[in-house]
């Protein structure tokens, strides 16, 4: 929640810039403490926000790693890392990037097709080491969320469909240069029906004793991440309910003698310290529509435009004035697509007002990009302002 304090300092800043609460972000970071039972493993999921100075803190709490590139690994490993906490996702891997995760001796590769181990066998064995590798199993569970963020059905590009199984087995036993770690799922992200987690609890059961069966025991379950968010309601609900999350995996999650469970969470961890702070640069008055253009754009925050994401949309330089006018608020981008919100109840708003984008930690400024040969923007930092 924003106040005076917040408005005499960004009135200072040269917008648009991304604004973090380091103290939400540590509080965030006890919650999960509190609420994982000690035998659990976190990695922190960089894709969703790889900024060094948010990535400390989530260090210090002794979380691991989850990678989804060369980079993320290079960046995760150069912010201090241990190689053995950082885990390589992600359906199209190069062999430039295979082999620098090889020679950093990371704890473990989460493989998503037969074609994948075939690769990093050859490449492992050119380096005269063994890979460990999980394999990423599609698990064929609704997400229950966005089209664009679910992974986990045999429709989308992700995992190791269970007809391939026996195949996968087969092909793992001519495979010197790989050793097996055990089963990684991930069905998607902004979750928030806690029915999806269950339904892919049964399945794991299922197929983690498949495997056992056939002689593959797999000493790490990996059940990934993509506990979602409240974004209408940041400030109700900055923290997200944790202990009815693991609750989950405690009650319905089957794990067998000295199985490691391993989990992958991003947004829920980053989001909600995060705003993307813009300023009015023009107000267009319509018969039907009125515009609020920013100095901030879909360059800035895609997630809008992308998946018409819904972020809550402030107007901070009119902290106690009443919302009583609504504007369509846009960017400057040449793309009709570069719209944060339509229709935004806002107070009577004009050139100047400082407009507050929530819940951008996650997905803004790591997914921010140059079009329109945009400037890159900066990133402010505080505690508490309260």
């Amino acid at each position: 929640m924003f106040n005076q304090k917040h408005l005499e300092l960004f009135n200072n800043q040269q917008t648009p810039f991304y604004y973090y609460n380091l103290e939400l972000l540590q509080n965030t970071i006890l919650a999960i403490q509190k609420a994982a039972p000690k035998s659990y493993h976190i990695h922190y999921a960089l894709k969703a926000n790889a900024h060094p100075t948010l990535l400390k803190p989530i260090l210090a709490a002794g979380f691991g790693a989850d990678c989804v590139s060369g980079n993320e690994v290079k960046r995760a490993v150069e912010c201090g890392f241990k190689s053995e906490n950082i885990v390589f996702a992600g359906v199209g891997k190069s062999d430039r990037e295979i082999n620098y995760a090889l020679e950093q001796n990371i704890f473990c590769f989460n493989v998503e097709s037969m074609h994948e181990l075939k690769i990093i066998n050859e490449l492992a064995g050119n380096k005269g080491t063994k890979a460990g590798i999980a394999l990423r199993i599609n698990p064929n569970v609704d997400a229950y969320t966005h089209k664009y963020i679910t992974t986990g059905l045999e429709e989308n590009k992700f995992g190791i469909n269970p007809y391939e199984f026996d195949a996968v087995l087969e092909l793992l036993k001519e495979l010197p240069n790989l050793n097996f770690l055990g089963l990684h799922f991930h069905i998607g992200s902004q979750i928030q029906d806690l029915t999806a987690f269950k339904n892919l609890c049964v399945r794991v059961n299922e197929i983690n004793k498949w495997f056992a069966q056939k002689g593959f025991l797999s000493k790490n379950i990996n059940v990934g991440g993509g506990l979602g968010i409240n974004y209408r309601e940041p400030d109700t609900q900055a923290i997200v309910d944790f202990e009815a999350y693991f609750k989950v995996f405690q009650s319905f999650l089957e794990l067998m003698p000295e199985q490691q469970l391993h989990f992958e969470l991003g947004r829920c961890i980053i989001a909600q310290c995060g705003s993307l702070i813009s300023r009015v640069l023009y107000i267009k008055e319509g018969i039907n529509t009125n515009f609020a253009i920013l100095d901030a754009g879909m360059t800035e925050l895609i997630r809008p435009a992308l998946y018409q994401a819904y972020h809550k949309i402030e107007n901070i330089s009119q902290l106690n004035s009443v919302a009583n006018k609504k504007y369509d608020v846009v960017g400057p981008i040449c793309e009709s697509s570069d719209c944060f919100g339509k229709a935004v109840e806002l107070p009577l708003t004009q050139r100047g007002d400082l407009i507050a984008i929530r819940s951008a930690g996650a997905y803004g400024e790591v997914m921010s990009n140059r079009y329109n040969l945009r400037d890159a923007v900066e990133s402010l930092f505080t505690g508490s302002l309260s």
